[in-house]
This record gives structure tokens, sequence and C-alpha cells, in this order.
């Protein structure tokens, strides 16, 4: 072998001259004269394209012939064969075979079936009914009966909530007939619900008949009504009501109205609870945050689940280092009042606070105005509370004016004997005129902030002798007085309340305190 004859053993592609004298290109390795060496260049070829990177994924209609072409056809038998073997292993999921469509299912279906319309298809046609099969009716049909709840409104009354139901005229006169000798309808609540069924009618032109009706008409009866052999008949339901009083004891913490409230108490026993207490303490100054309060209230639960709550029976305050306030109802005159442990009533002298949710923030005596900005007499106490609240009047009187009073803003003056007087300043509004009669506790006017005044609050002054004393520091005696046979039943009432508890069926709950639920930053006032 020469020595161009080795370069072409491991040389590929090299130009040779071919017999018509031009160059050609070699596409495969030169020719060798020994076997042994075709075999070694086949050996390092395969080799080299495994070196090189090897492409299964071969076009096999291109260069047929070459290693290429029969590496990649090689490669796709391999791929086939393996298919063969591993489908033939693949085990059959057995399955039911359904059996054919009846023709009636069939014709069911074929609305469901997408199908050109050409074929029989009814996707997207909107089917009619056989107008010769379709009978009209004179009118459309009603149901047989009709369930309906009715629900009194604010300006309904019975009958009037029944007609708008539906029930025939006769058929009220009937059931209000039946019912109005067992209950008060006038006086029934307000959303109270009528359940009501309605029966089968003959025609349109005539109301339906009642079939039942049922609603509560007292918080302890609750009445049915029913037509039996096509009268109507009236059923008595009562319901069982638990007495038992309910009290609440608590911390007084940042604020004793929000700590009532939080406790359970609505807010009408809570305001008289303060109001009442508000003749024996002073809010502002005599009730700490570690105080407790202890309140007795009737209280009403009926076995379906209700509840009410009653009159004030009870109001106690037990504060810290000092005697224990109590006050309890009694019936003396004809009419319920509050009286103290010795007998003496709870109504005595002036109001300590004459609006409700103030907080003091001036006080008597000499101070520096803010507006005229030099020191001068203060003739009163000044109240903070919101715009609008409710002024009372500090006790029985006459309202001797009430109007416009210079820097007062809207004033008005008590008169309530020839030496007491009370007045009340930078009020937004008037309730009451010069000349009428007032009693203590009833509301006069509202907060304001007219006048010379930096915000809404009440400038409170008492007028003794017609000099300006001090309203915190005044003490007054007096009031009604129990005695003889009034003072022993009501000693008998107070003990009766103060040992009420878990051992004689009352109901006791310890309240949180207030601070639990959030700190107030004004304590209520009485």
């Amino acid at each position: 072998m020469d020595s161009l004859g080795a370069k072409r053993l491991f040389q590929p592609d090299l130009q040779v001259p071919s017999s018509g004298g031009n160059a050609v290109a070699a596409t495969a390795y030169a020719p060798v004269r020994s076997r042994r060496f075709g075999n070694a260049i086949l050996r390092q070829r395969i080799a080299r394209s495994f070196e090189d990177g090897v492409d299964l994924t071969v076009d096999l209609g291109d260069n047929v012939g070459s290693g290429q072409w029969w590496l990649g056809l090689a490669a796709l038998a391999s791929l086939c064969g393996a298919t063969l073997a591993l489908g033939s292993r693949i085990v059959a999921i057995p399955q039911s075979v359904p059996a054919p469509l009846t023709p009636v299912q069939r014709e069911t279906l074929r609305p469901l079936t997408l199908s050109p319309l050409a074929r029989g298809g009814a996707t997207g046609v909107m089917t009619l009914p056989n107008i010769a099969l379709v009978e009209p009716l004179n009118e459309a049909p009603e149901r047989p009966r009709l369930e309906m709840t009715a629900r009194l409104g604010g300006r309904d009354s019975f009958e009037s909530a029944l007609r708008r139901a539906g029930v025939g005229q006769q058929d009220v006169a009937g059931i209000t007939a039946l019912v109005r000798p067992v209950a008060n309808l006038a006086g029934l609540d307000r959303n109270t619900e009528l359940d009501l069924v309605l029966g089968r009618r003959e025609t349109r032109s005539v109301p339906r008949p009642l079939e039942s009706l049922g609603f509560r008409a007292a918080f302890d009866l609750k009445l049915a009504v029913s037509r039996v052999g096509g009268t109507l008949q009236l059923k008595r339901v009562p319901i069982t009501i638990d007495n038992t009083p309910l009290r609440i004891t608590g911390s007084v913490g940042g604020n004793i109205e929000r700590s009532l409230r939080a406790a359970g108490i609505p807010a009408e026993q809570t305001f008289e609870f303060i109001h009442n207490l508000g003749y024996a303490v002073d809010f502002q100054h005599g009730v700490g945050r570690r105080d407790r309060f202890d309140i007795i209230v009737d209280h009403q639960r009926a076995e379906t689940g209700e509840q009410r709550f009653g009159a004030l029976r009870y109001a106690g305050l037990e504060r810290s280092g000092k005697e224990k306030i109590e006050l309890a109802r009694f019936d003396f005159g004809g009419k319920p009042q509050f009286f103290r442990p010795n007998g003496e009533g709870a109504r005595k002298g002036l109001m300590r606070t004459p609006v409700d949710g103030a907080h003091l923030t001036s006080g008597f005596g000499m101070r520096f105005h803010p507006l005229l900005e030099y020191t001068r007499m203060h003739q009163g106490v000044d109240f903070g509370a919101p715009m609008g609240s409710p002024v009372m009047a500090a006790a029985n009187g006459t309202i001797s004016f009430a109007g416009s009073h210079g820097g007062h803003g809207n004033y008005i003056m008590v008169k309530h004997n020839a030496e007491l007087a009370t007045g009340y300043a930078h009020l937004s509004r008037f309730a009451v005129r010069p000349g009428q009669q007032v009693s203590q506790g009833q509301v006069i006017g509202y907060v304001g902030s007219t006048g010379l005044s930096t915000g809404p609050h009440l400038h409170y002054e008492v007028w003794l002798r017609g000099a300006p004393v001090n309203p915190v520091q005044l003490r007054f005696v007096g009031g009604t007085q129990l005695a003889g046979g009034d003072m022993a039943r009501f000693r008998a009432e107070l003990d009766r309340l103060r040992r009420m508890g878990m051992n004689n069926g009352v109901s006791v709950a310890a309240a949180e305190p207030a601070e639990a639920r959030g700190r107030g930053h004004a304590k209520a006032r009485g």
C-alpha cells in the first residue's frame, strides 16, 4: 500500500481523479485491499460517529445505502419490534357491550345529539307542539292551596293585614269576631307574623276561603283559627312563661352605662338605673372603676325561646371604702317610687347631673375665660356632652325664662321655690316654654354651643336666695319619707330583694369589667 493509499484509508471525502479527468468527492472511505483493513475502517467509522454524536432520526428517503441510512433503518426496526413485543403483553380490560338503542330511546336522545340537519339532527331547531293536540283553556290553572306569612306593618290593623293577604271580607269578619274577645288586636306588636293557609276557590271572581290562621296574640298566648266542617273555630294555645327575675352584678369600669349594656341590660332599664342612682350619687366624683353595680329587673322567658325585660326592681352600687348605695322599688301614693333603706325617697333636692353621658369639664369659682382671655367668676359648672344630648330639670318647678341670654346663648331658668332656682345655658334648642310646669327629670332642652362657648357643653347654675352656689357641694334634705305600715312593707320587700340569688331561683350573672370590652373615656351620668 502506497503512501497515498494510507492517507485515503484515514481521510474521507478526498478529491480523487475520475476517469474523465474531473475530481469527484468520495462519500465513503477509500477502498482497501484487505478485508482486515476494511473491518478496521468500519469500526473506526462507527466509533467516530458515536464520538461526534449519533442522530437516530434519519430521513430514510435520503442517502439510501449510506451508513447513516442503515443506522436509522436499524433504529426503526428495533422500535417497531419493541412495540410489538410490548403490545402483545397488554391484557384487555373486560367491559360489557351496551345493548343497542331501541327506536324510542333513539328518538328521545336525538335532540341531544350533534348531527347535520340534513340527516335528521334537531340541534338548534325549536320544537313546536303539535297544534292539533293543543286544547285551549279559558284561564290559567291555580294552585289548590296557598301558604303564606303576612306581617303587621307600621300602620296596619289586624283586619287590613288579613285583607291585604287575600282573605275575604266575610272570613275577616268571622276571624275578628272570634279573636277580639280573647286578644287585644289593637295592642299587637308591630311585625307580628300571621301564618295563613288559603284553600281552593271555584272561580277567580271570589276570594279564597281561609283554611287556617295562627299568630302570637300575647307573650304567653298563641291563637289558632281553623275551618272545620265549613265553620271557623278558635283554639287557644297557652305558652309557658318563666317569670324569674334577673340579677346581674359586675364592675363599673370606665363607663357604667357601657358596662350595663355589655352585661345584657336593655337601654330602657340601663337609663332607669343610672337616672335613679343619679339622685343618690355623684357620678363625676363618687364612682370608681373598681366599684360594682348590682341590678335586679323583671324578666320573662317563654318556652319558645323569646325573652323580655320588665321594670327595674333594685339598684345597688358597692363603692370601695364607702357606704353601699341601695335603692328599691316600692309602690307609694298610687305610683312606684325608689326609696333608700331608711325609707327616704331617692328623689330629694336637686339632681347631681342634669344631663346624661356628661363629664365635668370646668368647676365653680374663679377661672381664666378661654374666649374673653381674663379671669372672672364662673358661677356654675360645665358638663361636656355630645351635641343634642337631653338636658333634664334638676327638680320640680316652673320655667321662669327660656330664650336668648347674652353670653349664655339659649338659656333656661327653672324656679323651684321662693329661694331656689337653676339655670341651663348654651342650649341648642328648647323643649319647654316660659310658665310651663316641669317635674324632676323632665327633658327641658338639648346640649348645644350657643353664646360664648368653645364647644358643645352644658353650663349649669344653682341660685340660692339670689346668689350663685356650687352645685357639686350643695346638700338638701327632705323628700318623701316612709313610716308605719308602709315602712314595714318596704323593709320586707328590700330584704326579699337582698336575698335573691341562685338558691331561691333568681338568675345571677357576673358581668365582666368594661375594660375587657373597651375602655370608655367618660362615665355615664344620671
